[in-house]
């Protein structure tokens, strides 16, 4: 089946797949591998079918999604994939997250290790020896799922002739925004935990001022795991590149030349609103926080394709469980 001829409808919504999935399942990319629509996936060539562009100078009006009984089934899924894409643009979430783990249904147990410290060591076996047993265990309790979005509240007649580019800006922020509430969920359970008692160890602070001594004595907490990673509170990040190892012109030259945040130890660095004042969160990035997508962007479909704009919602249902209970850690220097 060529793409310009595959009917489309509101069924496409309801096969249990994503829009794209089901689209793609009719309509497979690897029939047009060394045509000139290679690389375009199902999706966007119902677009260049319908001639839609949604981006640039001469991206064209909302109302063009609306002109045939098939193209307006596309409607939806842009919506869809604009918020997605301003979640994926305004998120650290990437980069703190060591894998996403997707899901059908709200119910999920994540595994773990038996968390001490043996099970880190290096073991030499000799012969005739037992093996050293590293056990994996179900957690104890449910990762808990929730749900974020936000109502699209829009009349049809009102953004019928808005171009698309300048929509999509719009819904970039309702992207924007369901980032910042996941993001406080993952740094939640980076210092709390996820219900089955493994908060981020705490870091005795030595003193009335932050040091590099304090930094040192994360380092060398989080051991064996390795430092990549740091979270601050505002107040703290002020009190981290005020640190006279990073204040010099030569260590600070990147950060005062171009904004680009300071690596101490190596470690990324990322500030946020969400960790508690006077904070600052060191984890490995690569085994300490797994995200649960129950649910990815979804649209009321229905609404949106009858163009009832005014109340149709934009949710997305997930989770963060902790990986590795040891690696994180926590100092609070107040």
């Amino acid at each position: 089946m060529n793409y310009d001829n595959i009917r489309l409808d509101k069924g496409l919504y309801t096969t249990g797949k994503s829009f794209s999935a089901a689209l793609e399942s009719i309509d497979p990319s690897e029939n047009y591998i060394g045509t000139e629509l290679e690389g375009l996936d199902a999706f966007e060539r119902q677009l260049k079918r319908f001639d839609i562009k949604v981006s640039g100078r001469n991206s064209d009006p909302i109302e063009k999604f609306f002109r045939t009984s098939d193209s307006v089934t596309l409607f939806p899924e842009y919506i869809s994939r604009s918020v997605a894409q301003g979640i994926e643009n305004s998120s650290i979430l990437d980069s703190i997250v060591a894998t996403t783990t997707k899901i059908e249904g709200l119910d999920y147990r994540s595994v773990t290790t038996e968390d001490t410290k043996k099970n880190y060591e290096p073991s030499l076996i000799a012969e005739g020896t037992f093996i050293p047993e590293t056990k994996i265990v179900t957690k104890e309790k449910l990762v808990c799922l929730q749900k974020c979005g936000r109502l699209l509240s829009a009349s049809y007649e009102a953004i019928r002739f808005q171009r698309l580019d300048l929509f999509t800006v719009a819904l970039k922020q309702i992207g924007a925004g369901i980032a910042r509430a996941q993001l406080a969920q993952a740094i939640s359970v980076l210092i709390d935990g996820d219900g089955n008692g493994n908060s981020a160890i705490e870091v005795p602070y030595s003193g009335s001022e932050f040091t590099y001594a304090d930094l040192i004595n994360i380092w060398g907490a989080l051991a064996p795991f390795n430092l990549n990673t740091l979270i601050a509170s505002p107040d703290m990040m002020v009190k981290l590149l005020s640190l006279p190892e990073f204040r010099d012109s030569y260590k600070g030259l990147d950060f005062h030349a171009t904004g680009k945040m300071i690596t101490p130890l190596g470690a990324e660095l990322f500030r946020s609103e969400n960790v508690p004042v006077l904070t600052i969160v060191g984890f490995d990035k690569t085994c300490a926080l797994e995200k649960v997508e129950a649910m990815p962007v979804t649209t009321e479909y229905d609404k949106l394709i009858d163009r009832q704009l005014e109340r149709a919602a934009i949710t997305t249902i997930a989770g963060f469980s902790k990986i590795y209970d040891n690696a994180c850690v926590k100092m609070t220097c107040a």
